[in-house]
């Protein structure tokens, strides 16, 4: 860990994310098998408890590892070296204390713990890998979905330098409740807050709430093109100048071409490596892992952006969401560090 104290000596993260607390559950899956299941290839699709029963009893050869897209992305933080923490809902059952034993042991400190005598159980997704790397996500979210604003601890959310926000629990009126809280609390404490639009079907739900949210407190967003365009409802180059024009740092990724950063006048592109997937389970929050890394170390916005392309790279290369190897030897061996 790199050590950091605040300005009363107490301990200080660098990175603190708020999303929903899943276990990833992975299994190969082949196109055939996502027709005869009903599986919609490509997206992430909610499902209800009975649904997320069946699809994990047809998974052979499965596996688990904790997940969620921002609990993915604060632990490639972590990887990194830096202070970090995440803010998320697990019940105290085999999974929960599984994704809280996990995620501490990979150095990230969770301060909620699990919680005992919940009536919904801990979130999993159900992830079918098809062979060309495509990821078919089938998660039930459970108790992460009721996070609050009574999760979201003042001494946490306003103790860091970057917050970082998973869109997807933008989906009920607690979770923006506890994104408004944690993003005051950050702004209060010094730090910068910020989001992962995370899917355009959820931004089409709750686009006023979003623009709101991305104008009025958020320092940075992450985004692809299509959520972009969902949140502006125009394309991307003029989705792209009104996000300029209403926030402090503005990322665009693009499926496989240079990705687009913008900070006022600033405009920079950070190439990316063309590989085939094995598993593009966790690439953007990867992405965003590689980018925090580069913005909480102050490095350029180029940079940032590049850092995140080889942390994406790094991980669709293999299995799992999260790397397999030292990352920031991968950024010495490109001269960023």
């Amino acid at each position: 860990m790199v050590p950091v104290s605040g300005e009363d000596g107490v301990s200080r993260y660098q990175v603190v994310g708020i999303g929903n607390a899943i276990v990833d559950v992975l299994a190969e899956g082949q196109d055939t098998f996502l027709d005869l299941m009903g599986i919609t290839k490509g997206i992430m699709q909610l499902v209800e408890r009975e649904r997320a029963e069946t699809l994990y009893a047809a998974m052979k050869d499965r596996t688990e590892a904790p997940g969620g897209s921002v609990g993915n992305t604060v632990a490639g933080v972590g990887s990194l070296g830096l202070k970090t923490a995440f803010i998320g809902r697990v019940r105290d059952d085999a999974l929960g204390r599984f994704f809280a034993r996990s995620l501490t042991a990979e150095g990230t400190d969770f301060p909620n713990g699990p919680v005992a005598g919940a009536d919904l159980p801990t979130s999993r997704s159900m992830i079918f890998v098809s062979p060309d790397g495509e990821r078919s996500m089938n998660t039930y979210l459970g108790i992460s979905a009721e996070l609050g604003p009574d999760d979201v601890q003042a001494d946490v959310a306003g103790n860091t330098d970057w917050l970082f926000l998973e869109g997807y629990l933008f989906d009920k009126d607690q979770g923006k409740a506890a994104f408004l809280k944690a993003a005051k609390a950050c702004h209060a404490g010094g730090g910068r807050a910020g989001i992962a639009l995370s899917d355009p079907f959820c931004v089409n739900r709750h686009r006023d709430d979003f623009r709101r949210l991305v104008r009025d407190e958020m320092d940075y967003v992450i985004g692809n093109v299509h959520e972009w365009e969902a949140l502006y409802q125009c394309d991307i180059e003029a989705a792209l100048a009104q996000a300029r024009a209403e926030c402090g740092v503005v990322v665009c990724t693009r499926s496989g071409d240079p990705v687009l950063l913008y900070r006022g006048d600033e405009a920079a592109e950070a190439a990316v490596k063309r590989v085939v997937p094995v598993d593009a389970t966790g690439a953007g929050d990867q992405f965003a892992a590689g980018f925090l890394y580069g913005m909480a170390t102050g490095q350029p916005l180029a940079v940032a952006g590049r850092m995140g392309c080889i942390a994406a790279t790094e991980v669709i290369g293999h299995f799992g969401a999260r790397p397999h190897v030292d990352v920031k030897a991968l950024f010495r061996a490109e001269g960023l560090v």
